[in-house]
């Protein structure tokens, strides 16, 4: 009985020992090099994940590559710009400013400033919109007014008039 739970108890922690972490470093510079382009680096299948959280299959090769370089002692800039040779600047998650990059750096900018300009004008417009409404409707107030006191006018004078008009008992 006691055999069975320690080989059941050695077959449930299998699995956990197997999740530590395989690669073999000559430094702790090494890995923590390793884990920094591997966060840094773009998988290109996958475009918005890096090839630290990627499974696939460039993802992986991009990591063994990563991995060898690191252990022949090459520093974070020679394995940016191999990666960058080997799969493009996409690869990298802060492309470089050039020509045929300047609109990735370009377009954000004019984004907000179209943005803040439709703003603007939207306020202004508004603010001219609501200067004539303001203007009419003191003008139609002012119609209303008299007409309503002229109507007021009118009925107080029918009233007097019925009143004398009516005789007295």
């Amino acid at each position: 009985m006691r055999l069975n739970c320690l080989l059941l108890l050695s077959a449930l922690a299998l699995p956990a020992a197997a999740t530590e972490d395989l690669l073999q470093f000559e430094s702790a510079e090494q890995q923590q090099l390793y884990r920094q382009l591997t966060a840094e680096l773009r998988c290109p299948k996958c475009q918005n994940q890096n090839i630290a959280d990627s499974n696939a299959v460039v993802a992986v090769d991009m990591r063994n590559k990563t991995l060898e370089l690191v252990r022949q002692g090459q520093s974070h800039d020679q394995v940016i710009d191999f990666m960058k040779q080997r799969y493009g600047d996409f690869v990298h998650y802060q492309p470089p400013f050039q020509l045929s990059t300047v609109w990735l750096w370009l377009l954000p900018l004019l984004a907000v400033l179209s943005l803040a300009l439709t703003v603007f004008r939207r306020s202004r417009a508004s603010q001219h919109n609501t200067d004539e409404p303001a203007a009419q409707t003191e003008l139609i107030d002012a119609q209303s007014e008299a007409r309503l006191d002229a109507e007021l006018q009118a009925m107080i004078d029918a009233a007097g008039d019925a009143a004398r008009q009516k005789p007295k008992e």
